[in-house]
């Protein structure tokens, strides 16, 4: 019998193993061009474009800064990263995650562990830093449901919470973009802040 193919070639052609994921086999290229082409909600989503996992990032990425004015430039990178394994695993929606239980997440966090030690954050994020994602991602997730996938402003507040007043600037990122501007918009983002984190590693 043939040993089973657990690793997914990019088009970058590196080699990423599901099993064991190592930061060398990790590139922003191949990051921002499958998540961009990865659609949130199943894609059962309004507009003439899918709401991409990309556009989905920066828009928890733009709640966290307003929720966290003086937040840093790490943790700015870990919210924009936080569904980063996506681009290998795709978007698993949260009922199905319901089905199958938890057999998912230990893929996710390995991969996820990878993908930070490529880009200079901790393997694993502090309990903190994880909540506020976790706070940001919930407003996102309350905002793309009532505008674009179909939920009841009573659903939303049952499986998301209650939102807190945004800038009308985050209207802006809930009309789905096409792929190739949510792509570019996401890997310039990742790597503005790479830059601002070397920068400050250079003055410490």
């Amino acid at each position: 019998m043939r040993e089973p193919r657990v690793w997914q070639r990019m088009l970058s052609g590196r080699r990423l193993d599901l099993i064991d994921p190592s930061p060398l086999d990790v590139e922003l290229e191949d990051i921002a061009h499958g998540l961009a082409r990865v659609a949130r909600w199943n894609g059962q989503t309004e507009g003439a474009h899918i709401f991409s996992v990309a556009q989905h990032s920066l828009l928890v990425a733009a709640i966290a800064v307003h929720l966290e004015p003086e937040i840093t430039p790490s943790h700015h990178l870990a919210t924009l990263l936080h569904d980063a394994p996506e681009y290998v695993i795709g978007d698993i929606i949260s009922p199905f995650k319901t089905v199958i239980g938890d057999a998912y997440k230990a893929i996710e966090a390995r991969l996820l562990a990878a993908i930070h030690i490529h880009f200079g954050l901790p393997a694993d994020l502090s309990a903190a830093a994880k909540r506020a994602i976790k706070k940001a991602d919930r407003q996102a997730a309350f905002l793309e449901a009532t505008r674009l996938a179909g939920f009841s402003r009573e659903e939303a507040l049952k499986y998301f919470g209650r939102p807190e007043p945004l800038p009308r600037t985050i209207d802006a990122m809930l009309e789905p973009w096409p792929i190739h501007v949510a792509e570019e918009r996401y890997r310039r983002e990742v790597t503005t802040l790479i830059s601002a984190l070397s920068s400050q590693r250079r003055t410490i």
